[in-house]
């Protein structure tokens, strides 16, 4: 049983964390509306996930070098590579700016409902496993 939760948890976990990822850069876009020659940015969500489930992401480790006794030791993980795509607007601006605050909206929310979906399932299968415990 434990081992089923182990693995719905990390799903959503790792879904979680690329939603946030996905929000901030959507974030950025509709920040850079009016910002002449910037291009609308997003990720593949789907890949991403697949990458960071395989642990693609997370496989490199940074050790820091100390140049005196005193120094801590420590590692420094990297940001996860995450592949960057260009959006291909609609419809061209004078300004070069590819943003469309409609499209950017629209992922913006949709975004925004997956990551309170992902919450929702979460929230609802600890109080399944506390359920159980407690009559167990």
């Amino acid at each position: 049983m434990f081992d089923k939760l182990d693995t719905f948890v990390n799903f959503h976990q790792q879904a979680l964390n690329i939603r946030e990822k996905r929000q901030n850069i959507l974030a950025a876009n509709i920040a850079n509306s009016d910002t002449p020659n910037y291009q609308a940015r997003d990720i593949d969500f789907n890949a991403e996930l697949i990458k960071a489930l395989n642990n693609q992401s997370n496989i490199n480790h940074f050790n820091l070098n100390t140049t005196a006794c005193n120094h801590i030791q420590g590692a420094v993980s990297p940001k996860p590579n995450q592949n960057l795509l260009y959006r291909i607007p609609y419809q061209a601006s004078a300004d070069g700016n590819t943003v469309e605050m409609d499209q950017e909206r629209t992922i913006f929310i949709d975004n925004s409902i997956h990551y309170q979906s992902n919450l929702t399932f979460l929230s609802e299968q600890f109080k399944n496993v506390m359920s159980v415990l407690q009559k167990g």
